[in-house]
């Protein structure tokens, strides 16, 4: 039987949905990857997987792209790992660079600023290095312990929160095929293994300083597929394509 092809996130984040695929009976089902959410999406467009845990910003690239199973990667306000880092006061802030490894947070910083901040903003590209930016996009890993490094610290999932009123929905399992249902159930309850688990990952995880793990997973990070996260998802969709081309 062909093995079903999964690209998990390979950050932080995702860790406890990578503990229950490894450690339950779907791993002799699955050949599972381990990706950047760039590359998750791009495996995923091209066919190169199955499923892939993917920037909600790239579902509408994905060929016959449909989310499936309850999880996902998700806040409600403060997600603590999706920043928007400077050293100059929000209000001075005329170029933001973009993080390579994501688009969906690219997409959120220009939603937040076009259609609630109200700001025009120049942006670059990681590969506009000869250029200086007043800001900076990071997110994942990449931003444990260093929000004491920056004068301006914007969470964006707070900022989000703050002007929708909705949690926000960072990545979720989306296939682009058709799969056998029991196969979906099968994948759910691994993933839900993994979130009982918590603790098991935290537990393996190397300390940051200025860094809380417990208090990231079992309070920044939302990881049910709820219907108020859906409908951020249809909204941020639509902010997306009415952004300026």
């Amino acid at each position: 039987m062909k093995k079903v092809s999964i690209s998990a996130v390979s950050y932080t984040n995702s860790k406890a949905f990578v503990f229950g695929l490894e450690n339950s009976n779907i791993i002799e089902k699955i050949d599972l990857q381990k990706d950047i959410p760039a590359d998750c999406a791009e495996k995923l467009i091209n066919n190169k997987v199955d499923i892939g845990l993917i920037p909600i910003a790239t579902l509408p690239l994905v060929p016959n792209g449909e989310i499936i199973g309850q999880y996902c990667i998700g806040s409600d306000g403060a997600v603590n790992s999706v920043f928007l880092f400077s050293d100059l006061p929000l209000d001075e802030i005329k170029t933001i660079r973009l993080d390579a490894h994501s688009r969906t947070s690219n997409n959120l910083t220009k939603v937040l600023f076009h259609f609630y901040l109200k700001r025009p903003i120049t942006y670059l590209t990681p590969d506009d290095s000869y250029t200086k930016e007043d800001a900076h996009v990071l997110i994942g890993d990449r931003t444990f312990g260093k929000t004491k490094q920056f004068k301006t610290v914007l969470d964006l999932g707070q900022l989000w929160k703050d002007f929708t009123g909705l949690p926000f929905v960072y990545a979720a399992w989306v296939a682009n095929k058709k799969l056998n249902p029991e196969f979906i159930t099968e994948f759910n309850d691994a993933l839900k293994m993994g979130l009982d688990n918590l603790d098991n990952v935290i537990a393996q995880l190397k300390p940051i300083p200025d860094f809380n793990y417990k208090d990231y997973f079992y309070h920044n990070l939302k990881f049910n597929l709820d219907e108020s996260k859906r409908e951020a998802i249809v909204l941020f969709l639509n902010r997306i394509e009415n952004l300026p081309k």
